[in-house]
């Protein structure tokens, strides 16, 4: 008798959590219509769920383990469960795969309790979170008193392990709307109706989406503003923390926590959300707000500051470290957009440049032919006609000496190996990035028009560049405007001249560590080439805590410095105290922003060198200042 009045609790529940769900799917139809391709996306769900997310929680393994046995337990217990509904099924058999399968979420459950014992990590919440180990425990070991009775058939009082079962069972059911459930149920849907369907299966999408500047309202305002399958994203977040530990914003005490940001957009959807019922760490500083919620109330003022809308550097290490694979940093541009195109509000530091932007097509309002400056003595071929091999997209470091001088060791690098190359002078505009991360989207699709005009009004086989933000656009960005190109990065075009033997070398003795620059590795998934090439050039390399896919931040991405958001620390001297932990003497970038920004913090710090630099000073058998 347990086991059935068990047996239809579980289905009472399951309603119960279908009432709550409901509820926020009502929400979710407040937001903007997006095309769902529902068949692909519930057909490719259990691989997205079982190795997509499962990728992405792997790599903390306690974490891993611990899910795959509370959900899997979950899962496979309740789905026996409620097969006990047919009738005759409930034979001692029966019971035993059901207390198995208790017997594995009872392992997860203590996990999750052994998560927070003796004190949970602040990057996880509290809240409705602190009641889920008991719930996950007195569910899966009631249910397991049940089974075994019911397997067994010793007589054992089932009504005492009854009463715990329920007690779970509609503890975790009555969080489907608002508690902890409610990202296991969103989080499925969202992963069968993600807005970026491309990153599953080992995919990488990470171009901005075209805005489409005759909609009469430009970017978002209010959450109703977001597509529906954002704010059903918003839903699925289970309040981990990866993304709070990946920020480096957050690390800097900078006024934004992707994780509240998260939990934030949840509640502005709902007329009845409360700010004040998130329970983990706050945006760090942030003023002061109102915290009214709905679909039609303007988020930025009474959601989130502005401060927390301009700390982000863009760089994307919460989405990568997401487990659930929410999309951050299209919900901050789009947020950017409305305050820049429509309500005209931006940094006090971004207006110039902006300005810049719009009149001079360069954010420093200086001349396009100032560019070629560095080139002096250099005699740059320009583009035409006659097709060459490579084009080289000089980018907005060319305007600054320091990165002059890597663009002069890349030029004598190509002339060394023989390549057939040619620049656009003065045509060559800025590529947009900064306009477009920054919100102004109508500045950047003028310039990706105009400088796709330009390429193609000249031939060429492939255009390279030191710029991993030029890369990006180029490569990414511009085929939604008609501009298809092969784009590579210096790194890969040191790497494969390296390879093929065009540019001997007289490798270099010493060791370095590598700053891998977000727009190039979690952006455009460049991590080996400039590993190869560093190990090629003698250098060992040692790498930092935060690497690869998560390196940290140098802070010069999405127009942060000219949002300058006051914090605890800076960015970039965070990274230079990484790149000095590692002991080496020098560390190695590829990004002009990159070593700007880590250039710029106070000696003592290891040396900063451009993987261009370090190829020339190898190839003429230089000694290299700084790696002993």
């Amino acid at each position: 008798m347990a086991g059935l009045i068990l047996v239809i609790g579980l289905w009472l529940a399951a309603m119960v959590a279908g009432i709550g769900l409901s509820r926020r799917a009502r929400l979710w139809r407040a937001g903007r219509p997006a095309p769902i391709d529902w068949r692909r996306g519930l057909a490719a769900l259990p691989r997205r769920y079982l190795v997509d997310v499962h990728r992405l929680v792997a790599r903390k393994p306690a974490a891993a383990r611990m899910h795959a046995l509370v959900a899997g337990g979950f899962v496979a217990g309740s789905a026996l469960l409620a097969l006990g509904i047919v009738p005759g099924l409930r034979v001692p058999a029966y019971w035993a795969l059901v207390a198995l399968a208790f017997v594995v979420m009872i392992a997860g459950a203590w996990a999750v309790r052994a998560r927070r014992r003796p004190v949970a990590p602040a990057s996880l919440s509290a809240g409705r979170f602190t009641l889920l180990p008991l719930l996950l425990l007195a569910y899966a070991g009631g249910t397991l008193g049940v089974a075994v009775d019911g397997a067994l058939g010793s007589g054992l009082p089932g009504a005492l392990a009854l009463a715990p079962a329920l007690f779970g069972l509609f503890g975790l059911a009555a969080q489907a709307e608002r508690g902890p459930l409610r990202h296991a149920l969103a989080g499925a849907l969202h992963l069968a109706a993600h807005p970026r369907p491309a990153r599953f299966a080992g995919g990488r999408d990470t171009a901005l989406r075209p805005l489409d500047l005759e909609a009469p309202k430009l970017g978002t305002a209010s959450a109703g503003d977001f597509a529906w399958n954002r704010l059903l994203s918003f839903d699925a977040c289970v309040q981990c923390g990866a993304c709070e530990d990946a920020c480096p914003a957050f690390a800097a005490g900078q006024p934004l926590n992707p994780k509240r940001l998260v939990q934030d957009l949840a509640a502005a959807m709902d007329p009845a959300g409360d700010l004040a019922a998130y329970a983990g760490s706050p945006h760090p500083g942030a003023p002061a707000i109102d915290g009214r919620c709905g679909p039609a109330v303007p988020v930025i003022g009474h959601v989130l500051a502005p401060e927390t809308l301009w700390s982000c550097t863009t760089c994307r290490a919460c989405v990568e470290a997401c487990p659930m694979m929410i999309e951050h940093v299209d919900a901050i541009v789009d947020l950017r957009r409305f305050e820049v195109l429509e309500a005209g509000r931006v940094p006090d530091k971004a207006v110039q440049p902006l300005s810049d932007l719009r009149l001079a097509d360069e954010p420093g309002g200086r001349p396009l032919a100032a560019r070629l400056d560095f080139a002096a003595g250099l005699d740059l071929p320009l583009a035409g006609p006659r097709e060459v091999d490579v084009l080289l997209w000089l980018g907005e470091g060319a305007f600054d000496l320091r990165h002059g001088r890597v663009l002069r060791a890349l030029v004598t690098l190509m002339r060394r190996a023989g390549i057939d190359f040619a620049i656009l002078g003065e045509a060559e505009r800025d590529c947009g990035d900064l306009a477009r991360r920054l919100g102004d989207e109508a500045t950047f699709q003028r310039l990706a028009r105009e400088n796709i005009a330009a390429l193609n009004a000249v031939r060429f086989r492939r255009l390279v560049t030191a710029d991993p933000h030029a890369l990006h656009v180029i490569r990414n960005e511009y085929p939604a405007f008609g501009g298809h190109f092969t784009v590579q990065h210096h790194s890969s075009l040191l790497d494969e001249l390296v390879a093929g033997g065009r540019l001997p070398l007289a490798p270099v003795a010493g060791q370095a560590t590598y700053h891998d620059p977000c727009y190039l590795g979690r952006y455009n998934g460049e991590f080996a080439a400039p590993r190869r090439l560093l190990a090629a050039l003698g250098l060992r390399l040692v790498e930092m805590e935060r690497h690869g896919p998560g390196s940290r931040c140098c802070g010069g991405g999405g127009g942060a410095p000219l949002a300058d958001t006051p914090g605890t620390r800076r960015i970039p001297d965070m990274r230079m105290a990484d790149a000095a932990a590692t002991g080496t003497p020098m560390v190695a970038v590829a990004c002009p922003g990159c070593a700007n920004m880590l250039e710029g913090v106070a000696a003592p710090r290891p040396a900063v060198r451009d993987l261009a630099e370090l190829a020339l000073a190898a190839l003429a058998a230089e000694p290299l200042k700084g790696a002993a």
